[in-house]
């Protein structure tokens, strides 16, 4: 396929996305279907493929994110419900003070995001951001804006996450070394484009339309009694030292031991979500005086404003499978390595291309990586550590429609699409664009 023909194809693509849906006012899971199918049928895909190709997408993406979204909003109404979320909201406004909110959920979210996914400490922490943006009088995005940008840094330049692993694999980069690398320049970015880009935008983008999972999660009074700060903390934290403790099982176990396999079982991201959303129908609610009629009333309130959501991160992910087999992708990655440049960027230009083309920061970065890795064994002066930080910067670019996460933003958030892009895009894109420049300017100290 022709690169220009590709780059034209996937530009009119989105345009047509973005028109339909702001413009237009039609369901975004129907464009994004529609969407996909003629993009498909123009770049010369079989016709009996085509849906085949965007049932595949969503349900890969759904398979995985659609049980972490149900479980971690009933942890969530949880929370809300037993005054737990009150309780952590108190505290952190206590000792960050109300006009620092947005910094202390930036920390929670770099602490939160080191050994989970994006989606999965997103749907711990946003209960958290309801009720702190509630309690301190401020607005939604000035506090949920700095939590993201912490957990999409996290995910994409440090590891133990699947994408840095792989990376530090593919260019035989130090991992402790990528670790510290990572922190040291991530940090200052996830301050840019958290809480200054934050406060920035929460001014210029006022959210108007009503938020039912606003709603659910924050309570019109703060409850006279609320569950203990440490077993609030202790349920929250839980599927994550779960799944901590299942990445370092290789570390610390005999690799495909009984103890080994257990530990790798439990901290799988469903199986930790689901203990800690069983932990939390005990200890937040039996405990707290709530039948079990009443529990399950609330898990069942809770999922309804979910459902839309999951359309729509199986859609994204639909179209961006139809986007890869397609071979619109390819095209385009293919002529990005006919541009000569230097290996920081030429990674870094490859992992934006295919973010931009195939939605997932994971494939981005992996695919990526796998270009890049024999160049980089034919070349010096390059520091390994930071090839791997680089190529992470740039597979979280843009934030476009075809990743769950611009979805999930959109939703949980209560934004249109331009206000999403307004805010999330641009946050992604300053992540992308200061990773790289972070990592140029440590390439003159670091070889």
């Amino acid at each position: 396929m022709n690169s220009v023909f590709a780059i034209s194809l996937a530009t009119a693509a989105i345009v047509a996305v973005i028109v339909l849906i702001a413009w237009v006012r039609l369901n975004p899971f129907i464009v994004l279907f529609v969407t996909s199918v003629v993009l498909a049928l123009i770049a010369g895909m079989p016709a009996d493929h085509v849906v085949a190709s965007f049932e595949n997408g969503a349900g890969h993406v759904l398979g995985h994110v659609g049980t972490v979204i149900a479980l971690g909003t009933m942890l969530g109404k949880m929370l809300a419900e037993s005054g737990g979320a009150d309780r952590i909201a108190l505290t952190i406004s206590n000792l960050a003070g109300r006009e620092r909110v947005d910094w202390a959920m930036m920390v929670i979210g770099l602490l939160i995001g080191l050994p989970v996914f994006f989606e999965v400490g997103f749907v711990l922490l946003i209960p958290l951001v309801f009720v702190l943006a509630n309690r301190a009088n401020m607005p939604l995005l000035r506090v949920a804006l700095p939590m993201g940008a912490a957990l999409s840094v996290t995910h994409a330049l440090i590891p133990p996450h699947p994408a840095a692993l792989l990376a530090v694999g593919a260019y035989h980069a130090n991992i402790g070394y990528t670790i510290l690398l990572g922190i040291i320049i991530g940090t200052p970015i996830a301050v840019i484009a958290g809480p200054i880009f934050g406060r920035f935008a929460a001014i210029r983008v006022p959210l108007t339309e009503e938020n039912p999972l606003a709603r659910q999660f924050v309570r019109s009074e703060q409850p006279r009694t609320m569950p203990g700060f440490f077993l609030t903390v202790f349920t929250i934290l839980a599927p994550v030292i779960l799944m901590l403790l299942g990445s370092l099982a290789d570390e610390v176990t005999t690799p495909h031991g009984q103890i080994n396999v257990t530990l790798h079982f439990l901290g799988n991201t469903d199986i930790a979500l689901m203990l800690a959303t069983l932990m939390s129908f005990y200890v937040l609610g039996v405990a707290r005086g709530f039948s079990m009629e009443t529990i399950l009333r609330f898990t069942n309130e809770c999922l309804a404003p979910t459902a839309l959501i999951m359309l729509l991160i199986g859609a994204g992910g639909g179209f961006g499978r139809v986007l890869v087999d397609s071979g619109v992708s390819k095209a385009i990655t293919d002529a990005a390595l006919g541009v000569h440049m230097p290996l920081l960027v030429l990674a870094w230009v490859l992992a934006v291309i295919v973010r931009i083309a195939c939605g997932s920061a994971t494939v981005s970065m992996a695919t990526a990586s796998g270009i890049v890795a024999p160049i980089l064994e034919h070349s010096s002066g390059v520091s390994p550590e930071l090839m791997v930080l680089v190529t992470g910067a740039g597979s979280v670019a843009f934030g476009p429609m075809n990743d769950a996460a611009f979805w999930q933003i959109k939703e949980y958030l209560g934004l249109t699409v331009p206000q999403t892009m307004k805010t999330w895009s641009v946050l992604e894109t300053l992540i992308a664009i200061f990773g790289l420049i972070f990592c140029l300017i440590a390439s003159i100290f670091v070889h």
